[in-house]
Formats: structure tokens, C-alpha cells, sequence
């Protein structure tokens, strides 16, 4: 797949329009969000040195700590800024993942930490989960993110911003549609609600789906701090926000209010 085969709003967007590794690192949730990520994919992944597919992988935000624990991380990704960058820390391809250029069982885990967003059409999605699961070894695992449906809600209200009609008609079309047209700070996107996520990954064939609040229900709590105050919230309300999303992992009734939803499933078959 090439820059250009990308929705031009997205490749435009990733290419220009934001920098991932600094949301992950330097914002309040951004940084919640890549603490529970790597959190929760340490509980599932096999041991290292296993290897691990990271498919839209970016510039290596997540490969970067898999490395580090002594994985050997493929990435893929369809921007080409972002496959340069990523090869300062492992071996990264331009392409698509609804099409990898990989060989079958070839992996012990595929992670598509992104893919899933800004693929609206079903069955593209259908298409890079069937990829996913090619890739993957019998018994293998795979994890899928995806951007909680509700996540506009919590975002623009903990930015001081949906009480004007403008956001909320934007936001009241996304809870509607599942939607974003791309127009504004963000680009084209598609919002899971949990059983969804969970009912995709199982019609591609995956077993033992769990999906995880990545951020937990008090995410939003830090994003309100850190933007009326200008400052990043305390050590101490961080460590808090962590603690709430931790309790809330046994209670799928709290998964609405992440701002985003990691599942995690297994290729069927052997194991070892």
C-alpha cells in the first residue's frame, strides 16, 4: 500500500497534522493511555523473545517498549514518515492491513493498535482482523484497539467545550453514526462500542475475547486539570486515574467511559 491508497484525510492528518509518540508521552491521558496499554498487552503477550507483528505501528511508539523487553517487533505502517522513523527501532515495512505483506502463522502475537480507527467501512475492519489472524500462529494472540463510541462525550466536555451548539451537533452525529467526517482537529474515524469490538474480533475467528477500558472511567479527570489549568495534573491524581481504571478492568458496565477499548483474543488451536 502506498500514502497514496489512504484516505487522503488520514495520510494527511498523521503526515502533517499530529505528532502520536508526543500524545502518548506528554499529555495527561495520552500518557495514561500508553502506560495501560503496554499494562494490559504485558498480561497476554507470550514470553520473549516471541515475535510480535505491530500493525500500524507508527513512528514505533509500542514497538519500542517490546523491544525493550526482548520481543522481535515487525511494524507496518502506510505512511512512509512513519515506517522511517519506526526503523531507528525495528525492522518497519510500508503497508496496509487489510493486505500484509507477511506469510501465514508467522507470528506469536499481531497488534493492530490502530488500524481499526480510521477504517469506516465494516468491511475493511473484516478484512484487517482476517489479516490479523493469517498472520498469527494457532493459539496465537491478537489485540485490537479501538476509540470508545462515548469518547467525544468525555473529551469535549473535559476540554470546556460542549456547551456550544456547534460541538454538540458534532458530537450528537458521532454518537449517532459512529462517525467522524474528519472536518476539525481530528481526522476521519470510526467510534466501537465494546460488544461490537468484541462481536468483530469474533466473527474473524477469534476465541477468548476480553475487551479492556484503556483508560478507565476517570481519564477525563486529568484532561480537564491539565487544560484549565495549563499544567499537568499531580502525581497524585494520575496514580488515582490509574488506580480507577485498574478496578474498573472486572466491570464491563464502566467500558463506556474509557476514551479508548483494547480486546484481546486467540487464534484457535495449539497453544505451545
Amino acid at each position: 500500500m502506498t500514502e497514496a491508497e489512504l484516505l487522503p484525510e488520514v495520510e494527511h492528518y498523521y503526515t502533517h497534522g499530529t505528532d502520536e509518540d508526543a500524545r502518548l508521552t506528554r499529555s495527561a491521558d495520552g500518557r495514561l493511555e500508553m502506560l495501560r496499554t503496554r499494562e494490559i498487552l504485558r498480561r497476554f503477550l507470550p514470553p520473549a523473545p516471541a515475535r510480535v507483528l505491530d500493525v500500524g505501528g507508527g513512528t514505533g511508539v509500542h514497538a519500542r517498549w517490546l523491544v525493550g523487553d526482548g520481543y522481535h517487533v515487525d511494524l507496518i505502517d502506510p505512511v512512509a514518515r512513519h515506517v522511517e522513523q519506526a526503523r531507528q527501532v525495528c525492522a518497519a515495512t510500508l503497508g496496509d492491513a487489510r493486505s500484509l505483506p507477511v506469510p501465514d502463522a508467522g507470528y506469536d502475537a499481531v497488534n493492530l493498535l490502530g488500524p481499526l480507527y480510521h477504517l469506516p467501512d465494516p468491511a475493511d475492519r473484516r478484512q484487517a482482523l482476517a489479516e490479523a489472524v493469517r498472520a498469527v500462529r494457532p493459539g496465537g494472540l491478537v489485540a485490537a484497539a479501538g476509540i470508545n463510541r462515548y469518547a467525544s462525550v468525555f473529551d469535549h466536555a473535559a476540554a470546556a467545550q460542549l456547551h456550544t451548539d456547534r460541538m454538540q451537533a458534532s458530537v450528537s452525529e458521532i454518537l449517532a453514526s459512529a462517525l467522524h467526517d474528519g472536518r476539525g482537529r481530528f481526522t476521519v474515524a470510526y467510534f466501537h462500542r465494546a460488544e461490537e469490538l468484541a462481536g468483530e474480533l469474533r466473527e474473524a475467528g477469534l476465541v477468548d475475547v476480553q475487551v479492556f477500558g484503556v483508560e478507565g472511567p476517570t481519564w477525563a479527570l486529568l484532561k480537564a486539570v491539565e487544560v484549565q489549568s495549563g499544567a499537568a495534573p499531580s502525581d497524585e491524581l494520575f496514580q488515582s486515574a490509574l488506580a480507577a481504571a485498574r478496578l474498573a478492568d472486572p466491570y464491563p458496565e464502566l467500558l463506556a467511559a474509557s476514551s479508548h477499548l483494547l480486546a484481546i483474543g486467540r487464534s484457535p488451536g495449539r497453544t505451545s
